[in-house]
């Protein structure tokens, strides 16, 4: 399905339920209707009942129009609840739509997840406006948030696990984008929270929730025996105060005393069980509903089966405790507090179930909030794999060595302009890319960079076919200097440089991506030190890709052929300058800031 396509069919979904949305507001009139007329014609039935002689049948009237009453609102609730998911929907086809045409704005673009140090976030353009993250995050949680930036900043590397990491969220990227329907359901749930489930604070809460010190009388087993003989002597007194001449002053006090004895115990606990239990309210209630559309069984195959047994446990756990938070909420209904507790000891009971839901589920908590994230995250990946049937799966070689081989590879951001190019490069290579200014070099840079991003996070790639292995990686392109700290241009780049060398001692086979090398210093004095760094990087186990204007540079292939290799972005010089921005094997021959600035100078 290509990408004109894929926007009429989200806009054709979204005018459906659009029609669909009006028809439910239309209803929605009709219930109030009803509402008001049942309402109106129970009083009027009473009214009725109070003026005429002998008319029960009107108060057996009023009593039908109440129930009515209480019919219509039900459905109306239902229908207000749907209409508000309705909504949700469209609102989520709307804004694939508007993805498709270049409108980022209705996504979050991470730009708090945002690193200056990080090897190669911020060179390659993974967070802020239109960066990769803006265009893949569909999350509808902050933890989900944080898992989509781990996922695209935390690569595997080269490690004996990576392969079958990357292979396994590819699995689990596919099955979920085969499932459309069901994603845009889920995105538009999460849309019913206002910011999105704040996953710190629902983990914060729990947290605080495991030091609360509550008596752990409740949970033995001798308080429950009593309580239940109290609950149970409770009726039995009131049965022979009923049907038999013991005197009804028995249950009156025994449940006088219950509800006394139960509110003394108990209060203090509540309260302290209320500060933490009320600020779950609104993210317990939708954890519930996405985890419910997650462990559906037709999500079974799409999760694998640790993770899938993992959010079926947090289900469960997230319905005990939003049932506790829900009895805590009907706490404030006081003359339902007190029959609840002379009658039925509730207070007692509803410290107890906190009590073993704490001992049983709390320490899982976490896990299940970091699951529910992870499974958030996967949901937008696979949302970008379905948006972009124009890409292709990856093979990831499981090899001891840095591969990257790729045939027309184009990058992600240009859509329909991009001009595609093919690489090849292996352990122990770098290339030389020589080129004039807006040639395409920067820009061919990121477009490796990004697209091996992608490869990593179980993503399909902007070529027509890639072959890489799992390495780690690293870029310098975008220094910038830090006058509150003192620190110059040319110091910035030095500690890059610095970070970059003990970064690849560290992590053996890193594939590292330059733009321009020393550009805080003269020509000479750079060029001089662009080579020394250049062979000394060239003794380490890495690989990559260095732009540059230093023709001289390309000297280096000369010296040293089994290493370097020079490449370059030609132009043409004529009325104008002309682009092709195809990579060729050699060296740049022409340059264009000379000829650029005489058409300025005569302008």
């Amino acid at each position: 399905m290509k990408t004109t396509s894929l926007k009429t069919a989200y806009l054709a979904e979204s005018s459906l339920l659009a029609a669909l949305l009006v028809r439910l507001k239309r209803r929605n009139l009709y219930f109030v209707a009803g509402e008001i007329t049942s309402f109106v014609a129970m009083l009027g039935f009473v009214v009725l009942a109070t003026t005429l002689h002998n008319a029960t049948w009107t108060l057996w009237l009023a009593a039908v129009c109440l129930a009515l009453y209480v019919v219509i609102r039900r459905f109306d609730v239902q229908n207000e609840a749907r209409i508000t998911a309705v909504d949700q929907l469209r609102q989520a086809y709307e804004d694939e739509a508007r993805y498709l045409e270049g409108d980022f704005t209705p996504f979050d673009d991470g730009a708090r997840h945002a690193d200056t140090r990080h090897p190669f976030a911020l060179d390659l353009d993974i967070f802020g406006p239109s960066s990769l993250f803006h265009r893949l995050n569909r999350t509808v949680s902050t933890g989900g948030s944080r898992s989509l930036a781990e996922f695209l900043t935390r690569l595997p590397g080269h490690t004996p696990q990576a392969k079958a990491e990357v292979e396994r969220k590819r699995e689990a990227i596919d099955e979920l984008a085969a499932k459309q329907t069901w994603r845009m359901k889920f995105i538009a749930q999460g849309k019913g929270k206002a910011g999105g489930i704040d996953s710190t604070r629902l983990t914060q809460t729990m947290q605080a929730a495991a030091k609360v010190s509550i008596p752990r009388f409740a949970a033995a087993r001798l308080p429950f025996a009593i309580a239940c003989a109290s609950i149970v002597g409770f009726f039995a007194t009131l049965f022979l105060a009923v049907f038999t001449p013991l005197s009804a002053n028995v249950p009156v006090w025994w449940g006088i005393i219950n509800f006394f004895v139960v509110m003394l115990i108990c209060t203090k606990p509540l309260r302290m069980v209320s500060k933490t239990a009320n600020l779950l309210h609104a993210e317990l209630t939708a954890c519930v509903q996405l985890l419910s559309l997650i462990t559906t069984e037709d999500m079974q195959a799409a999760l694998n089966k640790q993770l899938q047994t993992e959010l079926e446990g947090a289900l469960l756990a997230f319905k005990q405790l939003q049932q506790t938070v829900a009895s805590l909420d009907r706490r404030s209904n006081v003359l339902g507090l007190m029959f609840a507790n002379a009658l039925f000891l509730s207070d007692f009971f509803l410290v107890r179930k906190f009590l073993k839901w704490q001992d049983s589920h709390l320490k899982h908590f976490e896990q299940w909030v970091d699951c529910l994230s992870k499974a958030d995250a996967l949901v937008s990946l696979a949302t970008f794999r379905y948006n972009h049937p124009e890409t292709v799966q990856p093979q990831i070689e499981d090899a001891p060595k840095i591969v990257y081989q790729a045939t027309n590879l184009r990058h992600p951001f240009l859509g329909t302009k991009a001009v595609g190019n093919d690489l090849c490069i292996e352990q122990g290579q770098y290339h030389i890319v020589t080129g004039a200014n807006m040639a395409g070099k920067s820009t061919f840079l990121r477009c490796v960079g990004v697209n091996y991003v992608l490869a990593m996070a179980g993503l399909p790639v902007f070529a027509d076919e890639m072959r890489v292995s799992c390495f780690w990686l690293f870029s310098s392109m975008r220094t910038t200097d830090d006058l509150t700290h003192g620190i110059s241009y040319f110091n910035a780049e030095l500690l890059r440089l610095e970070q970059l060398i003990g970064y690849c001692h560290n992590h053996p086979n890193t594939f590292i991506i330059l733009d321009e090398i020393l550009k805080g210093t003269n020509s000479l004095d750079k060029l001089n030190g662009s080579r020394l760094f250049l062979q000394t990087m060239s003794q380490l186990p890495a690989s990559g890709i260095v732009a540059t204007h230093d023709l001289e540079l390309s000297k280096l292939e000369d010296e040293n052929p089994s290493r370097f290799a020079n490449y370059c972005f030609e132009i043409e010089l004529g009325n104008d300058v002309t682009y092709s921005y195809r990579i060729t094997r050699g060296v740049a021959q022409n340059q264009n800031a000379t000829f650029l600035l005489k058409k300025i100078l005569k302008a």
